[in-house]
Parts: structure tokens; sequence; C-alpha cells
């Protein structure tokens, strides 16, 4: 359908539900200007691609979580996100460059050279060993990587993860078999693989009678009543209110069913959690309630590990109970007579986990969250994850940590290992790449993009993931925010009506509809779809940043800061949550608190321009102005491509007296105005000076209030500096500004070319004058843009400012 740019409805009879918070809904309104924020920061909608950092190279390929926080953004480029003619990851990443990621300093070189020459991949026998038998974690995981085997272990994955309920994982692993590169199977491969899975299968532990029953109860739904069938006991007393009696797990189940029969429990209790937080009101209550099931859970589990009971998934489970109930903390053992034993962090049970079947992307995922939300294990989790550093499955856990803590040139080069291959496989098979079809890369890439504002890259990669799965919603929210910010409103209907049409009830639905009506301006409409996400996940953070942002666009700042607050509770280092209370403390003139917050913002995402932009403006309203140019400064220098910083500094420089400073800034603000006026990236490579780059872009600017007050400034600017040919050019371009500006430009002009008739009637009565010296007249190239013209009007700028 097309969109006409009227009004449009979506029929959807359910848009009614609203958070029962008067807290939200109502509050003290207050006049502010309008935001249109939805590009991924938090911020106003900005176009900002002049994150001119250090690139990555190949000598910075020694990462480790550890250090993740430190590392440089990544610069994108827009040419990066060309699609393969294979329809799966760009080209530009299936690129031979060498690549040796190495997450932990204790791996060295040489041996993992040796093993990969020496040792062989490991067999489907010792596969199904690792199933039943925890203890064997020391494997060598340190092998080439190798397709056959790879498809097979995937395969099996999700035959294996999907048996025992774990649909996202089994989800994930079908979608990377999706993603591998085509793979030529001979006919007698396929047999013996046949054969190895039947034989694999046959050998495997099968559930007893009891354990088949509580399976097909857990498939539809019945927890409670899965978990009873596999306890000792099958009667309950009828003075125990049911659902509280603490029944000890039967003595013959096997360690299927001792995993079948915690997470049976674990799912219950978050049910009933959830039904609890939906009957409250109070939103301290709702934060408070805790899964019931958590410390039976913790006690059996901590049995059966001391008895070496658990599996690979059974240690996952555990895994997951720690965390829930003990985050990154060591547990505690208070049973007597057992002063041998020491607790286990939730991070120690979940690598064990990994180690004992790697296979497991759930287990990837919350150890993932404890090191995000904790990064002060980073360092042990790398050492206790040494020993399969170099298989791809610790490749795409350090994907995801690297995109989930803004590390994106991180994880760039890591989605270019693993399109490629390793160095082994890059060697052997060269022409066809690895995980190079992965829907799950390219969806991480497209975000990573996002994250760097790079949204041309992102908006093309969103694109072709949404054309090879047109029924995907993971991660369209954030194609929608990027639909926003570049103005695509036709774009954004179609994928508003096709995500209804797949699945109206998904909190991503929710968000991209709400991201439409909020670009037609129907503020109130898309607090409802919101509000309707948030309905279906508590603890969507997107919702709640989104929603706090609708709230300012309507005026409501008490409803924006509970929003925003929300935000921050799920998660701490959602730094647009923390620009947007900010913001809204701003608008409300407690700029005490404002700057408290823009600084936890900067803190969290140090390299965006706009947060030290913010945290100027609020010390300039304090009156700290060497703070203020201090803050600005540093805003220039990571890239100040709206020219916020420039235009502040050039004002502050100009009430101090300093006129070149001054006017250094005004003329870059004129730059990187006309930048924005462009399509497609600009360069920035190195040139010389040019008055032809400068005619240019006082010439086809477009003059704004900003713009006229800097044409003014550089116009009296030259004109006491006698350089009267750029004076005459910037007050011509005032003239067809309808302000005051106008008025004095005229008044200006008529001063420069009487100064300059003057001069030229001086020259000619004085026929040998002597010349004026060199050292006595300013030059052009003092002020000038440091630029070249470029074909297509293009410039090519290489302004740096260094106050």
């Amino acid at each position: 359908m097309a969109d006409t740019g009227g009004e449009e409805s979506f029929n959807d009879d359910s848009t009614s539900m609203s958070l029962d918070e008067s807290s939200i809904v109502s509050g003290r309104r207050s006049s502010t200007t309008n935001f249109g924020i939805r590009n991924g920061n938090g911020g106003a909608t900005r176009n900002d691609n002049s994150l001119d950092l250090s690139p990555f190279t190949a000598a910075d390929s020694t990462m480790s979580i550890s250090n993740m926080d430190q590392a440089t953004p990544f610069t994108a480029a827009s040419s990066a996100a060309k699609q393969s003619s294979n329809g799966g990851l760009p080209g530009t990443l299936l690129s031979k460059k060498p690549f040796n990621l190495n997450l932990s300093a204790i791996n060295n070189a040489n041996d993992t050279t040796m093993n990969n020459n020496n040792v062989a991949l490991k067999n489907d026998d010792e596969e199904k060993e690792g199933l039943s038998n925890r203890a064997k974690t020391n494997l060598n995981w340190n092998t080439p990587w190798d397709k056959v085997a790879t498809r097979r272990q995937l395969r099996r994955a999700t035959r294996e993860c999907s048996r025992r309920g774990l649909k996202l994982s089994s989800r994930w692993a079908a979608e990377q078999l999706m993603g591998l590169s085509s793979v030529v199977v001979s006919t007698n491969q396929l047999e013996n693989d046949h054969l190895k899975a039947s034989r694999l299968q046959e050998e495997l532990v099968e559930p007893n009678d009891c354990e088949l029953y509580a399976m097909s109860l857990f498939d539809i739904g019945e927890y409670s009543r899965a978990a009873h069938v596999l306890s000792r006991s099958t009667t309950i007393s009828s003075g125990v209110p049911l659902g509280q009696a603490d029944l000890p797990p039967r003595n013959d189940l096997t360690s299927f069913g001792i995993f079948l029969r915690a997470y049976s429990l674990y799912l219950e209790g978050e049910r009933r959690k959830d039904d609890q937080i939906t009957e409250l009101r109070d939103p301290l209550e709702r934060t408070s309630q805790k899964n019931m099931n958590l410390p039976r859970l913790e006690a059996e589990l901590r049995r059966e590990y001391i008895m070496q009971s658990l599996d690979g998934f059974g240690l996952y489970i555990y895994g997951v109970v720690l965390k829930e109930s003990r985050g990154a903390k060591r547990a505690k053992v208070s049973q007597a007579g057992s002063s041998n034993l020491e607790g286990h962090t939730a991070y120690e049970i979940l690598v064990e986990s990994i180690l004992s079947y790697p296979y497991n992307w759930s287990a990837w995922l919350d150890l993932g969250e404890l090191c995000v939300n904790n990064p002060s294990i980073d360092t042990p989790v790398e050492e206790l994850l040494a020993p399969i550093s170099e298989h791809w499955m610790y490749h795409f856990f350090c994907v995801h940590v690297f995109v989930e803590n803004k590390s994106n040139e991180n994880a760039i080069a890591i989605i270019e290992k693993l399109a490629n291959g390793n160095q082994q496989q890059a060697m052997d098979d060269g022409e066809s790449g690895f995980f190079v079809q992965s829907a799950y890369l390219q969806s991480q890439l497209a975000m990573a993009y996002y994250d760097v504002r790079d949204y041309d890259s992102a908006h093309e990669h969103f694109l072709g993931l949404s054309e090879r799965e047109p029924y995907r919603l993971d991660h369209m929210d954030a194609f929608s925010n990027v639909l926003y910010v570049k103005d695509q409103k036709v774009a954004l209907s179609h994928l508003a009506h096709r995500s209804i049409t797949v699945d109206k009830y998904r909190p991503e639905t929710c968000i991209i509809v709400g991201n439409y009506y909020s670009s037609k301006g129907r503020h109130e409409k898309a607090v409802q779809y919101f509000q309707r996400a948030l309905k279906l996940d508590r603890s969507y953070l997107s919702a709640w940043t989104l929603l706090g942002h609708e709230y300012i666009e309507m005026k409501n700042t008490a409803a924006a800061i509970e929003a925003y607050r929300r935000a921050v509770d799920i998660s701490d280092r959602e730094y647009r949550a923390w620009y947007g209370l900010g913001q809204t403390y701003e608008i409300m003139n407690m700029l005490l608190h404002a700057l408290f917050y823009f600084r936890k913002a900067a803190a969290l995402h140090p390299h965006d321009a706009r947060m030290w932009c913010a945290i100027g403006g609020c010390l300039l309203g304090l009156d700290r102005r060497s703070e203020a140019e201090k803050s600005y400064e540093r805003a220039v220098s990571l890239g100040d491509g709206e020219g916020i910083a420039t235009r502040k500094l050039a004002e502050l420089y100009r009430e101090d007296g300093d006129e070149e400073k001054a006017a250094k800034c005004f003329l870059r603000h004129l730059e990187l105005r006309y930048q924005s006026q462009l399509p497609g990236s600009i360069s920035t490579s190195m040139a010389d000076s040019s008055p032809e780059a400068f005619e240019m872009v006082v010439a086809n600017v477009r003059v704004d209030e900003p713009e006229a007050e800097a044409l003014l400034y550089l116009a009296y600017y030259y004109r006491d500096n006698m350089e009267y040919d750029q004076a005459v050019l910037c007050a011509t371009r005032l003239e067809d500004y309808p302000g005051p500006e106008k008025e004095q430009g005229k008044s200006l002009l008529r001063d420069v070319r009487s100064r300059m008739d003057q001069r030229a009637g001086r020259r000619r009565g004085r026929s040998r004058s002597p010349a004026i010296p060199s050292s006595m007249r300013l030059r052009s190239r003092d002020l000038s843009l440091s630029s070249r013209s470029s074909a297509g009007g293009k410039v090519e700028s290489s302004f740096e400012f260094s106050p």
C-alpha cells in the first residue's frame, strides 16, 4: 500500500490496553521543543556520521571482554552494507584478511598451531559422553573449523534442545545451520551420518515411563503437574495447600528427568510471579516479586551437583537458578559437617555447563547477561572458557557481549571471522566462507551499525534481512527506529502493516506501530501501543525508553521521568534513559539534576558528542564557563556532526574577544551544515586549502538563524581584516534571509564596497607606491576551509580544531 501522508488507522481492537498507573498518565506539564527521538541514542533526531576515531586494525586483534569498554567506536561507512551475491552477509566481510581472535592472554599462538595440526575433531561418541559426564570438561576444542562437523553438531543440537523444551536454543541452532555456506556432502557421508545418528540415539539414556509422561505434560504447559509426576510421593495430604508441598525428586530419575523436573518447577514459579505482578498496583511491590521455587531448586540441584548427577543441561538450569537468586554472588553453604564444600557462583556453573555441552545457546546468553551486568567477572570468565576460546560458539558469544556493551568495532571484526571461518578454513575453502548466510549475524551487524548511528548501512542490512525473512520480527523494532530517523514514513507504514499481519501481540509489533503513530504526530496513540508492549513484556527496555520520549513530546514531564526511571531500574547501562532523564530535568530548569544524569549517560557512552554538548549546556546555564568550554571542545573532537558544539564555542570565544577562534568555529559550523545537505557520506581525506571550496560552502549552504549569525560575524571579521572578497560573499548571502541580519548585511555590503573603491582609487593615484609587505597582509588561507572540491559538488574536509 502507498502512504499518501494522511491519517491512517490500524484495525486492531486491542489497542485500548493501558497501564494502571496514575503516576504515568498524569503529571506536571512544561513547554518544550519537539525532540523527535528515535535515533537509537536517546537524543534529538540527528544524522552524525563523523565519528572519526582510529579504525580497527589487525594489531588490535588481541581482544578481551574485560577491555571492551575502552575500545574505540567503529567508524562505519555505508559502502560496507552492500549485500553479497549469495544473499548473505556483505561482500566486504568475505575478504580474506587474516584475523586471529584471542580473548584470553593465557592462550599461546604456538600452542594453538600445534593443536590445530595434531588434534583431531571430537567424534560423536565423545560428544555423547560430554552430555552425561560433567567431569569431562577439559576437552581440547582448539581445532580447525570443519563445515561437515559443524553441520552435524548443529543438527544434533537442534534435536537435543528441542527435546528438552529449550525452544530458543533449538531455533538458534537451526538458524545457524541454515546460515552455513553450501556444504557438498557425498552419498556415503550422508549414510554414515544417518548410521551415527541412529547409533547415538540408541546409546543415549532412554527416558523411563514416568519421564515420558512428564515430558508430554511439559509440552502442553502443565509444568506443576509434570514436576509432581517426577516427585517421590504422588499424594499430598489434605492439610497442605496445593502448590506448597515440598516433595523430593524420585530416586530413579535419569539426568534427563532431573533437568525436566527442575525446569518445570522453574517455569511454574515464573508463571506465578507474572500472575502476581499483573494483579499488583504498586510499582515497588511489582519489582520485589521473586520466583518462589528458587530456594527449593537451589538446594535440590546443589545436592545433585555434589553427587555428580547433572549433565550439561542440568548444570545449565542450576546456573540459571543461581543467577536469578544471587546474581554473580557466590552461594553460601550452611550445611553441618560440610566444611570442605564451598558455594558456587552462577557464572562458574554456567561455564561448566558450556564446557560440557557448548551448543546450548541459552547458557551462553545467560552467561553474557552476567558479564554485561557485572564487568568484574570478565577476567575469570575468560580464564574458565580458555579451553574453547577457538571454538566458533565462543565467537558467537563474543559478538553478543560486544554488541550489548556497544563495543561495535570488536563485534564487527568477530562477525567477519565467523563469516570467513578461521585461518585454516579460509585457506582450505577460500571461495565460500563459513556462516556467510547467517541471518543472526546479519541482524547483529545491522544493530552494530545502528548503535554507531550509521543509519544508511543499518537500513540496508535490516532491509535485506526483512526481504530474506519477511515474517521475522526479531530486531524489527530497531529497524522502525531507523526508518523513523530517516523520515521514511511510507516504508514505516509498510513495516507496521506487515508486523500486525505476522503477529500483532508481539512487543516488537507494538513498538513498530507506536513509532508509526509518533511519526504522524499522534502521540497519544503511540503511547497506547508502547503501553501495550509493556503489557506483553514488563521488562522490555526499549518500550520504557520510547514511552518516556512520547511523554516528552506531550510535555508530560512527570510521566516521562517515571518511564525513564523504570528503564534504568531494568538496566542501569541504558544510557538513552539516563540521557532522557537529563533532558527532562533540563526542560524543568533543574540544571543540577540534569547535569548529573547527562554525566551518567556520558560515562556509559563517552564517544557520543551529543552527551558532551548536553553537559556543556548545563554547565553554561550554571555559569561555569570554563568547564562548559572544555565539554564543547571534547564534543568537537569527537565529531560534532550537527554543529551544536562549534556554534556554542564560537559564541563563547566571541564573548571572550578571541576573534580568530570564533571565526574558525563559525566557519566550521557552516561547513557541517553544508555537508548535512549533501546526499551520501563525506570524505575526510587531507587536502590543501582552496578558496573555491570556501566559496562553494558559503554560496550553497542553507541559511537559517544560526547560519545567518555565523555569516554576519564572518562578514564583519573579513572586513576588519581587509579580506573584502570573502566579506562580500558572506554579506551577499544575507540578502535572501528574512531577518534582522538582512539589513545589517546590506549596510555591511555598502561599507565593504566603499572601502574597496577607496583602496582602488588610492592604488590608481599612486602608480609607484611601494607594495605592502606580505607579512602585513592577512591571507585568506588562514581561515579558508582546509578542503577541496570533488565531483558532484561535494566537499572533502579535514578541519581540525585544537583550542
